[in-house]
């Protein structure tokens, strides 16, 4: 059995800062003459005093030396940390005004912290500032935590084929672009709050109010979604600031440490990563198909239809989840285009979620390699990937992710129809949550709908859907394995 007690030690610890930010929104509630602030300072104190009981029943006895995670808590720290502070960071939901049930609130707060940007709650233009703030907190927090996990956590763990980047930020020669695991905290750290500062003064300059940036801010380079308002980006029906979103949602699904060599002279370094310009050519292909569909189906003309094309393609593939148009109207090849970019996603070390591009890469190499030996039988063949040799094991990884990966999303899907959904709706509402996207397509869960209609059951399906995109599908499974709890 895994010791529990460093993994108390350090979920306290979240807890406790958790708890501590839930003060914010409670200060903008009562500078708004909103009561609201009541049931942020509560919801505060209780996940506060539940930190504080985790710390000390994970603190190690005093004649006994502080220890590392073995693997084994690694993988049951990931999942349950993600779980507690999803659940903790549900309280305000139920204390505060828009008074969501538990099913609802925990799913709005699993939405907010792995950044997929679907909502159950209606009216967000009549909403508190506390609530929209605290819900743009969640996403911005999760931005980062998802950044640091894919770049230090996953690789260790070797989950889908993410150990190629732990070879990469363990390597110590001169090219390595950080050495150490503290320099790159601090170099995400002041890359995200950079894209952070930027994204909110163009959103300002572009015609939103301050608060309006600040959150839009938080949701869009944590590509998750939230918004001020039910209608998301047709609030302002803004060609500029439709034009700064797709910027900075772009940027969000970028790996953001490949952003410091660029910074310091090196932009080949983001520029010429194969993964990188593999996005910028999907997202590309998609945005011109969706455009002359548009110009053919007689949906819109020109300009119009390419700023539509544009906005919902980086917002979809980037797991963002605005709209600047109901796509929902665009028909049913519109809606298979929209579904499969909900599962592709955007690039690894990124905010965005869905199964990644340099996993499409490597079964695309892997493939290939493969025809070559079937046309060459003695032929030796070597699949690469970066101008580096993928190893077989690697490739194994993702071909067993794929696997589960398309094996949830079915599972999923057929559940909810099991449970009263019609198939557009729930294979959509699957491959949304799945992929961290946000919105689904249909009536009900479309880009003009939310998820507030839907019942307890099929609530509870998507809120650990959403989970099991977010973390990967095998961090949450291995779990589940007898082995794993064996010594």
């Amino acid at each position: 059995m895994p010791e529990f007690r460093p993994l108390s030690l350090v979920i306290g610890y979240m807890l406790i800062v958790l708890g501590a930010s839930m003060t914010i929104p409670a200060l903008f509630d009562f500078a708004d003459g909103n009561r609201d602030w009541q049931g942020f300072l509560l919801s505060s104190a209780l996940t506060v005093f539940t930190g504080f009981a985790l710390v000390l029943a994970g603190r190690p006895p005093i004649d006994q030396a502080p220890q590392g995670l073995n693997l084994r808590q690694a993988f049951l720290l990931t999942s349950l940390s993600w779980v507690m502070i999803s659940v903790f960071a549900a309280l305000p939901f139920i204390f505060v005004s828009v008074r969501l049930t538990v099913p609802d609130a925990i799913f709005e707060a699993v939405s907010g912290f792995s950044t997929t940007g679907s909502t159950v709650i209606v009216g967000l233009d009549l909403t508190p500032p506390g609530t929209l703030l605290w819900r743009g907190l969640l996403q911005w927090a999760g931005g980062m935590g998802i950044v640091v996990m894919a770049i230090t956590v996953l690789p260790l763990l070797q989950v889908g084929g993410m150990q190629l980047f732990h070879t990469e930020s363990s390597d110590r020669s001169e090219e390595k672009i950080l050495p150490r695991l503290t320099q790159i905290s601090r170099a995400i750290g002041l890359i995200y709050l950079g894209l952070s500062l930027a994204c909110a003064l163009t959103f300002w300059a572009c015609g939103m109010s301050a608060f309006d940036a600040i959150v839009h801010m938080m949701a869009t380079v944590s590509t998750g979604g939230f918004s001020t308002s039910d209608k998301s980006f047709m609030n302002w029906d803004s060609p500029v600031l439709d034009m700064a979103a797709i910027l900075f949602m772009f940027l969000g699904a970028l790996p953001l440490m490949l952003f410091w060599p660029a910074i310091r002279g090196k932009p080949s370094n983001l520029f010429g990563n194969t993964q990188v310009m593999a996005y910028f050519t999907i997202t590309a292909a998609f945005t011109a198909a969706l455009t002359v569909f548009q110009w053919y189906g007689g949906i819109h003309e020109g300009w119009q239809a390419l700023r539509y094309a544009a906005f919902s393609t980086v917002s979809i593939i980037t797991s963002t989840g605005f709209m600047n148009v109901d796509y929902g109207l665009w028909g049913p090849f519109a809606t298979s285009i929209f579904v499969v970019m909900m599962l592709i996603g955007g690039c690894s070390g990124s905010t965005a979620g869905g199964f990644k591009i340099f996993r499409l890469q490597i079964l695309y190499r892997a493939v290939e390699n493969q025809i070559r030996r079937i046309m060459y039988p003695n032929g030796i063949f070597t699949a690469r990937y970066n101008e580096r040799p993928l190893h077989d094991a690697t490739i194994s990884s993702v071909t067993g992710f794929l696997f589960l990966y398309l094996l949830t999303f079915a599972a999923s899907g057929i559940t909810l129809v099991a449970l009263g959904l019609d198939m557009t709706t729930a294979f959509s509402a699957a491959a949304s949550t799945i992929g961290n996207a946000g919105p689904g397509m249909g009536p009900i869960v479309g880009p003009a709908g939310n998820f507030s209609t839907l019942s307890a059951p099929q609530i509870w399906v998507l809120t650990l859907t959403m989970l099991l995109g977010r973390l990967e599908l095998l961090t949450v499974y291995v779990l589940f394995l007898p082995r794993f709890w064996r010594h």
